[in-house]
């Protein structure tokens, strides 16, 4: 029988959209899909096992909604995506930036920011 601390991480972690394997060459974390899912444009689909783009740490893609890092795009530092943001090609978000609803960042673009409260 399952201790219970282990079926409460399981159930956690069936929740997960993505997982991270770590590149060699860069020392940042590569998303892989852990379930299909649509993007709300209906032009992209993420399939399960579906290689995204590179994060620097879990905080910054959502494990919600249809957020995606792709191709060889990169969110790094204490930059967040989250709602249904898409990250394509080789665009880098970092600093302190929030890219979030259904914003696209593509092509070599670069967002930064500075998170004030």
């Amino acid at each position: 029988m399952k201790e219970f601390k282990e079926y409460l991480e399981e159930t956690r972690e069936s929740g997960k959209k993505y997982e991270t394997i770590e590149d060699k060459k860069t020392g940042l974390l590569r998303i892989k899909a852990l379930k299909d899912f649509t993007l709300p444009n209906g032009r992209y689909a993420v399939l399960k096992g579906d290689e995204g783009g590179l994060i620097e740490n879990e905080k910054n893609l959502s494990q919600e909604g249809t957020c995606w890092v792709h191709e060889d795009a990169r969110v790094t530092g204490n930059a967040r995506v989250y709602g249904d943001a898409q990250i394509l090609d080789r665009a880098h978000v970092y600093g302190d930036a929030q890219v979030y609803g259904k914003a696209h960042v593509y092509d070599k673009a670069e967002v930064s920011g500075l998170w004030k409260r």
